[in-house]
């Protein structure tokens, strides 16, 4: 199934295919970010320095991250 292939909604999916039905590929091109980024640039460079650690440097057992709330 696409949806779970994706990790997407059901209703993701039937909305990206109605789009595509009636707009064609032009239909599905990205409208760019749908809010500003609440980070500064400063942040940003934190938030890039820490993830090219790896999960590993931050006390997950392997290079996966994971959605879960809390510490691993």
């Amino acid at each position: 199934m696409i949806a779970r292939d994706l990790r997407v909604s059901v209703r993701s999916v039937q909305r990206w295919r109605r789009m595509w039905d009636e707009g064609g590929p032009r239909a599905l091109r990205s409208q760019g970010p749908a809010s500003l980024p609440r980070l500064s640039e400063k942040q940003f460079a934190q938030l890039e320095a820490e993830l090219a650690k790896g999960p590993a440097e931050h006390g997950w057992e392997d290079q996966r991250w994971t959605r879960c709330v809390g510490r691993p």
